[in-house]
């Protein structure tokens, strides 16, 4: 068995001292992302290449060490925490933007890019990249690769999967690849689409290649409120089915709104049941009958209210009130829960109505935002980790939640992925066939004996439990700890 002192002589080996985590009050920063999961890696290393990455890889390998791949460490479904310890292997070193291209329209970028960084560098030329999760100033490139992100102007435009043309990996083997290239809609298997979205299990992105869109011309901004949340929902549907994709359409609920306004004052409508942020963009004149259309709509299925943003300052204001709506729910409770589901958008009001009743049943409160372009739900549950018995209710609460979005005809991840959380929904979509024929695809990469990020995407283990426990002992752990 591997002592941690041979475990980090490896490591430096690979990417020399300074890039080597191993004191305890250090590797507490790595133990958790965006939920509730914990547990403390044996060593953390931040390499600066893909040399690098693969040195370390091998170095892991050949000692039969646990690895996971992290970037900002802002995923919500416990995706990079280290379930088996072993080694966290960050890319935030890994931040340069190698090439834009202003003709292809393509850039080229480390992992540790981050989202929003990419879309200011790219708007010198005139474009931006349009993947936007709602923590993009923070969260990085490869992080988004790994759970395939969305965010709120993805409705029109798609995904990650959408916009990345190849990239470079290395696999669990620790071997250098290029999946796909510069070229759309390369011949062949699409190994690139299988490793985007495959939550760090597969191997470690070291460099992407990413598509570039221009800036639209014009954007229009409507913020339109509602009494009810069932009310804006059966907007949604109306609007999209009277043929309008908008680049954008958020939704709030009174919860929601509460909080935002205590935290931002962007001025949404007091008193609101819910109000929904679509965003529409193109050629100004299709750009403003479009935002009629929308306006009639709204006010058919009984908007109290409809304003168009004027100028960029209010338009700002108002989106800076929905990607702050997250963090802002501290003013309502120490702490919160995010669920992430997708549902049919002729099921959203139903779906939303169910939530209610479980919020009810359940005696905590239940906020919500989320794509309702889309269907992608993120019901948020406020509670106080303090209280006994607290941090069980809100998971069962949660999978109460997921249970209901299979049970309306959806699935269980928008943007957020299956990670350690979800992992065991999985057996309500996929029959055991199915999940043994998805696990197969790792041989491909060489992850079959389990040592990349183990204990996500697939039901069972060994060795997967609660990873929370090991967080106290792992933290009095001294260098020669086994690892």
């Amino acid at each position: 068995m591997t002592t941690r002192r041979e475990l980090l002589a490896a490591l430096r080996r690979a990417v020399g001292e300074g890039a080597v985590v191993w004191r305890p009050e250090e590797l507490a920063t790595y133990e958790f992302d965006g939920t509730v999961e914990r547990s403390v890696p044996h060593a953390v290393v931040l390499p600066e290449s893909a040399d690098e990455v693969q040195a370390v890889v091998r170095a892991c390998t050949e000692l039969g060490v646990p690895v996971t791949p992290r970037g900002a460490g802002t995923g919500l479904s416990g995706g990079s925490v280290p379930a088996k310890r072993g080694v966290v292997v960050s890319t935030a070193r890994m931040r340069r933007i190698l090439e834009i291209d202003p003709v292809d329209r393509v850039a080229v970028v480390e992992p540790g890019v981050a989202n929003l960084e990419l879309s200011r560098q790219a708007a010198k030329y005139g474009l931006f990249y349009a993947p936007d999760p709602s923590s993009q100033a923070a969260c990085t490139i490869g992080g988004n690769v790994a759970e395939n992100a969305g965010g709120p102007h993805c409705l029109a435009l798609g995904v990650t999967q959408n916009f990345v043309l190849g990239l470079e990996v290395v696999t669990a083997a620790g071997e250098l690849r290029w999946l796909g290239g510069r070229a759309p809609d390369p011949f062949g298997f699409d190994l690139r689409g299988a490793f985007i979205g495959s939550e760090g299990t597969l191997g470690i992105a070291t460099k992407v290649i990413v598509r570039l869109l221009p800036v639209p011309p014009a954007v229009v901004t409507l913020l339109a409120a509602f009494p009810t949340v069932g009310q804006a929902c059966e907007a949604v549907s109306s609007i999209i089915a009277r043929g309008i994709i908008p680049a954008a359409m958020e939704m709030m609920d009174r919860l929601c709104i509460e909080a935002v306004e205590a935290r931002f004052r962007v001025g949404y409508p007091p008193g609101a049941g819910a109000v929904l942020l679509v965003e529409l963009d193109g050629l100004e004149g299709q750009v403003e009958a479009e935002a009629g259309r929308v306006r009639a709509e709204c006010l058919e299925h009984g908007a109290s209210e409809v304003r168009t943003a004027q100028g960029e300052e209010e338009r700002a204001l108002l989106w800076r009130g929905r990607k702050g709506a997250i963090p802002a729910l501290g003013q309502l409770a120490p702490n919160y829960y995010i669920v992430d589901g997708v549902v049919p958008r002729s099921r959203l009001a139903a779906v939303m109505e169910r939530v209610g009743e479980i919020s009810a049943r359940s005696g905590l409160r239940i906020a919500n935002v989320f794509h309702a372009g889309d269907g992608n739900l993120h019901p948020l549950i406020l509670f106080d980790e303090r209280e006994p018995g607290a941090a069980a209710r809100v998971l069962e609460t949660a999978a109460a939640i997921m249970r209901v979005c299979v049970e309306e005809g959806g699935t269980l991840s928008g943007e957020h992925g299956i990670g350690a959380e979800k992992r065991e929904f999985m057996p309500w979509l996929f029959s055991e066939a199915d999940l043994e024929n998805m696990a197969r695809l790792r041989q491909v990469f060489g992850a079959d004996a389990g040592l990349f990020n183990p204990c996500k995407v697939f039901p069972g283990g060994t060795g997967c439990g609660e990873m929370a426990r090991h967080a106290g002992a792992v933290r009095a752990a001294g260098p020669d700890a086994y690892v």
